[in-house]
């Protein structure tokens, strides 16, 4: 199943559509400064909003997202701001095209949950082949409480995975994290916190375990 679709025709329709950074970069930007990261990878990129914030704090900051749409429109930004990114128009869930241990930190902002668990699965993996013994994550995931669809307006095609029959993101698989869950897809990674942040998202901070 081919996801990301529906996002490109939300960013043709919307355009930048976010445009304000998840309200913990900037603490996160001030521990990547404190832990000498340089080179991010913004999984999930979308119209660029974390992109260009990282880029004006000084990091190199690389983008991949599967939307020509959304990448077209964080070209323009790039442009108009005068910085430079190198950006890559593919699906999360293949294998990235960066080398082994070539990222000081990896964020994806309310992308991960966005297919079947073998797919979220693979992509964990390569976030993990990417990154630098000890290097950071940090992921945010939708909350099945308080969602905005209600049950009822989505079909649930595997355990926790729910595709919405109706609104914006229609089609589009969405997989709820239990806390349980989270510690054990990403066992490679010492989880520092768990929390929910005020967008009302799970949202977690952690470094790749060295072994």
């Amino acid at each position: 199943m081919s996801t990301m679709p529906d996002w490109d025709d939300i960013f043709a329709q919307k355009g930048k559509y976010f445009t304000k950074p998840h309200p913990d970069m900037e603490r996160l930007a001030d521990l990547f400064i404190e832990k000498d990261v340089h080179r991010i990878l913004d999984l999930g990129c979308g119209t660029g909003r974390h992109l260009i914030f990282l880029l004006k704090k000084g990091f190199e900051v690389y983008g991949l997202d599967g939307s020509p749409n959304g990448l077209e429109i964080t070209k323009k930004w790039l442009i108009e701001e005068n910085l430079s990114s190198e950006l890559i128009c593919q699906q999360i869930e293949h294998e990235f095209p960066y080398k082994d241990s070539f990222f000081d930190a990896v964020i994806s902002i309310q992308v991960l949950h966005h297919n079947l668990m073998k797919d979220i699965l693979f992509t964990v993996r390569e976030i993990k082949r990417t990154l630098k013994p000890e290097g950071f994550i940090f992921i945010t995931f939708p909350i099945f409480k308080g969602f905005y669809l209600a049950r009822q307006n989505m079909e649930e095609v595997e355990k926790r995975t729910f595709i919405p029959l109706k609104g914006p993101e229609k089609g589009l698989p969405h997989h709820f994290f239990t806390v349980a869950e989270i510690k054990k897809v990403f066992n490679a990674f010492d989880l520092s916190e768990i929390y929910i942040d005020t967008t009302n998202h799970r949202a977690i901070l952690g470094q790749k375990i060295s072994n």
